[in-house]
């Protein structure tokens, strides 16, 4: 493999870049089409509204894109609930893509290095891992922004809590102090708020749109939080001096995790270094000495123990790191 021609990789890495690229417009201009559709569908039933003189309550406008989808993907969410999670975790990202957009960058990227490993190797025993890689890849993007996204969520909770807190004091109602928090609190927190805020605003029971929102933000925290506000309403009590003391909570569980942090920073530096050591020492020997290395690559014997090594290395990096991450 490492003795191929140039043109070989080039021709593989052009015909990955041509599919991946190809998906992603396509993806972009079906966004596009979907979001003028959803635009034009709100107009006319607003249009309808105000000629017929009717309510809001009356006619259910549009949110979001859960009605837009093609009816294979229905019939498909139908038959596998499991891919109901992919467009919450969508929502949770803060991505207004829709579903179908998803499987079409999955199918992209996945068969545009499918394709790659093909041309490079002409085996499909090589191909089909890389095409399940690529594949992989805009679900790990994903989940990766949407912890980013809940992360930051998370950080800015107390603060918010603090707002809310302040203007029940002041004399406030609960809906006012969410709208307060939705303007004077940074994104993402805002956007979820106001989303909050809206929904009761537009006739929506201010305990669904609450517990619509702990639905979103799958948050300890927010569950706490919402959790905390329906009692308050059910059996009364100082919901100001709660609030106090959820956000002193919030606070002292993130001093606890920044102290955990530090007492496993050994253990996390050591399943780095044990990762990245092998992969490391392996490539400074090849180019010392190509010939010696390329034995594992030639004989059926070294890639077996190549294959051994990958899943023995990749299990105790994700062993290690399991037992220094702990949940608080």
């Amino acid at each position: 493999m490492v003795d191929l021609p140039l043109t070989t990789w080039l021709a593989a890495a052009m015909a990955f870049v041509a599919v991946a690229l190809g998906t992603v417009s396509i993806a972009l201009l079906l966004e596009w089409s979907q979001e003028a559709r959803r635009k034009k569908m709100a107009l006319r039933q607003l249009r309808e509204m105000a000629a017929q003189g009717m309510d809001v309550g009356d006619v259910g406008l549009i949110r979001g894109a859960g009605g837009l989808d093609a009816a294979w993907v229905a019939l498909l969410s139908t038959r596998l609930p499991h891919l109901r999670d992919i467009r919450l975790m969508l929502e949770q990202a803060g991505m207004e893509w829709t579903f179908q957009s998803y499987l079409l960058l999955v199918a992209g990227w996945g068969g545009g290095l499918g394709l790659a490993g093909l041309t490079v190797t002409g085996q499909w025993l090589f191909a089909l891992p890389l095409a399940a890689l690529g594949a992989s890849l805009p679900y790990l993007w994903i989940r990766n922004k949407r912890k980013r996204r809940l992360g930051k969520f998370e950080a800015q909770l107390p603060e918010a809590i603090d707002l809310l807190g302040r203007a029940i004091r002041s004399g406030h109602p609960l809906s006012s102090g969410l709208d307060m928090v939705s303007k004077e609190s940074p994104d993402p927190l805002a956007s979820e708020f106001r989303r909050t805020f809206e929904e009761q605003r537009f006739g929506l029971p201010l305990e669904d749109s609450l517990l619509a929102m702990a639905e979103r933000i799958t948050l300890v925290d927010v569950r706490i939080l919402v959790t905390a506000i329906l009692i308050q309403r059910n059996v009364g009590g100082n919901l100001a001096e709660i609030l106090d003391n959820i956000s002193y909570t919030i606070r002292e569980r993130f001093k606890i995790r920044r102290q955990l942090r530090v007492y496993t920073a050994q253990g996390r530096m050591a399943g780095y270094v044990l990762a990245v050591l092998p992969i490391s020492v392996g490539f400074i020997i090849f180019l010392l000495n190509p010939d010696y290395m390329m034995t594992l690559f030639r004989d059926p014997a070294g890639r077996l123990s190549l294959a051994v090594a990958a899943v023995l290395q990749t299990s105790g990096y994700f062993w290690i790191r399991n037992i220094v991450n702990i949940d608080i």
